[in-house]
């Protein structure tokens, strides 16, 4: 019966990070200009990441590739980080605490400023 109990709270537990997970990542898409719901979709999500970060889509393809796709993926946290005006530090942070960093930068005050922290050039009005 006890471990019943136990299983439950772990259950509980993990849907209430997931969800946590899923409400952060839509936040970090609406904030950069992109589609909320489109971090729930698979290998799509990876693609608003890449564009959110400033980088080609066939940057999934690499991290395809074993251990590349480590290193593209620590690489894209830190643009992400970047992204958001933050630095080294908050990627370390991104990197092995994700469950705390995530809804900081999702939840919290922080500002899309430009893909890996470049601020956009405004666009000049078109002449018609």
């Amino acid at each position: 019966m006890e471990t019943s109990n136990n299983f439950t709270v772990i259950i509980v537990i993990y849907v209430a990070v997931f969800l946590l997970m899923i409400v952060s990542m839509w936040k970090i898409f609406t904030k950069a200009g992109k589609p909320g719901w489109a971090c729930i979709i698979p290998i799509y999500n990876i693609i608003v990441l890449l564009e959110i970060v400033g980088k080609p889509w066939w940057w999934l393809l690499l991290m395809l590739i074993p251990f590349v796709g480590i290193v593209m993926g620590i690489w894209m946290l830190n643009l992400l980080s970047k992204s958001f005006g933050h630095g080294v530090g908050f990627t370390i942070g991104m990197l092995f605490l994700s469950f705390v960093f995530l809804p900081i930068l999702g939840l919290g005050e922080s500002k899309y400023v430009g893909p890996a922290g470049q601020a956009q050039a405004p666009q000049a009005p078109s002449a018609t």
